[in-house]
């Protein structure tokens, strides 16, 4: 299945989180279209579990085959299959360097990548789904640290988490530890998904 392409507003009221983060989408906090303020409709469990898993993909924008594929490996993990699979998301290259503040939305970060401008220990990766490890530093390239757009991305940043430094004089960060389960998003219902796969 190919990557959404479609409008994120409409996308971000009818599942009920802010795709971007900024929360701007829902300033209507019902679903679109005509009959959205009265719906009235009684979920079942397959579709609040389909609800959950469409959230998180779309939150980290993957496609169904990918975000599959990681699930497995997280399910083959130590731990609880539902946080291990939210560690790897947050793991990724395009979502580290849209929280260091590189990007203002992961898709952005994802272009960055793609395009060259991130390296990961001094060498230039662009596979935005690159698995980063604790220890790794990621930065940019010499030639893209001028660019307006990371520069515009990095004044409006407001948050780091606690599982990255920060260095700014270097522009690079240091993913130092895997995040804990309370520094993700609390909109999100892991074990509802991990039912999902396993039904």
């Amino acid at each position: 299945m190919a990557r959404y392409t479609g409008p994120k507003f409409k996308l971000s009221r009818r599942l009920g989180i802010s795709l971007s983060g900024t929360g701007k989408e829902l300033k209507r906090p019902f679903p679109p279209g005509q009959h959205g303020p009265n719906q009235r409709r009684k979920m079942s469990n397959y579709g609040m579990q389909l609800q959950e898993k469409q959230k998180l993909r779309h939150m980290y924008g993957l496609g169904e085959k990918q975000f599959r594929t990681l699930f497995d490996r997280a399910q083959k993990m130590q731990g609880i299959a539902g946080e291990n699979f939210m560690f790897l998301l947050e793991s990724r290259l395009d979502n580290l360097v849209y929280r260091l503040g590189f990007a203002n939305s992961r898709a952005g970060a994802r272009q960055l990548v793609a395009h060259g401008h991130v390296t990961v220990n001094g060498k230039k990766v662009n596979v935005a789904s690159y698995q980063v490890s604790t220890g790794d530093v990621i930065g940019l390239r010499e030639r893209s640290r001028s660019l307006s757009s990371i520069k515009e991305a990095l004044e409006n940043r407001t948050h780091l988490p606690g599982y990255l430094e920060y260095n700014d004089g270097a522009l690079e960060g240091k993913y130092i530890r895997f995040p804990e389960r309370a520094e993700l998003s609390q909109d999100i219902d892991e074990r509802q998904i991990v039912e999902f796969y396993n039904r």
